[in-house]
């Protein structure tokens, strides 16, 4: 199957519990991008794969208007539902694909894109994109997990979560990140670091995967090596796993003119 279409039937059937999710919605790097992002109120916005829409909704009372963009309908409207609860009216609601913008040349002041970009089967595609649509000098903020510099615990990570959920692709390493941003024609100007604690069950069950699947992992994690457990602090507890640490990076780079 496509691993566009896993993306949509996948999210499809999760759209209300990413609204709810804690790690989506009450992230402290939430903040870090608001803390990253220079706005003036004037600001044309493109957050894509919006998910829940917690981003849009966060940068909605900061800049002139924000375009939220998703593969998947059911999380637009889930995303829509969410921000005009919060009695946002300056956010509109497009369908459409990460890596084939639905808009014009440098449109947007801002592009943001928060724990999406994993999910996304050809990452450069997605860069070039993001550039295409900025005007130049825009800010681009970016905020995805990414996996250690050792190949060993990168594949390690990737395949937990790609058990877990069929639609993930692959999350990057930081430098790749880096590489990939400075030979697309942007500046990274800032990126921070930051540990994000997984609590095992809801981790696993918001992807509705299978008990089968759940078993799978637990015990690819128990048997995990020794370097793998430290590194990702892994908590177990009466032969069962109770949690462990991904990281992730909260980045801006700027389009150079």
């Amino acid at each position: 199957m496509d691993i566009k279409k896993d993306v949509q039937k996948q999210f499809g059937r999760s759209a209300h519990s990413y609204v709810t999710s804690s790690i989506h919605k009450d992230g402290d790097d939430l903040q870090k991008l608001i803390h990253l992002a220079n706005t003036n109120g004037t600001e044309a916005l493109l957050d894509i794969a919006t998910g829940g829409g917690h981003t849009a909704n966060i940068f909605a009372p900061l800049v002139k208007n924000v375009t939220a963009l998703d593969l998947t309908q059911e999380m637009l409207s889930a995303a829509e539902t969410f921000i005009k609860e919060n009695g946002h009216q300056n956010v509109q609601f497009v369908l459409g694909d990460a890596e084939k913008l639905p808009f014009n040349k440098n449109s947007f002041d801002m592009v943001t894109c928060r724990i999406a970009p994993h999910h996304f089967p050809n990452i450069i595609n997605f860069i070039k994109e993001v550039n295409r649509v900025l005007k130049p000098g825009g800010q681009f903020l970016l905020d995805d997990n990414v996996v250690p510099e050792e190949d060993e615990l990168d594949k390690f990570y990737n395949t937990i979560e790609k058990i877990r959920d069929y639609s993930h692709f692959r999350a990057w390493k930081k430098s790749e990140w880096i590489q990939m941003l400075e030979t697309n024609n942007f500046e990274v100007r800032e990126w921070f670091q930051f540990k994000k604690t997984f609590t095992f069950d809801s981790w696993f069950d918001r992807m509705n995967a299978g008990a089968d699947k759940k078993e799978q992992l637990c015990k690819l994690i128990l048997g995990a090596s020794n370097q793998a457990k430290e590194r990702f602090n892994i908590i177990i507890s009466d032969g069962k796993v109770q949690s462990f640490q991904g990281e992730a990076i909260v980045m801006k780079a700027v389009k150079q003119v």
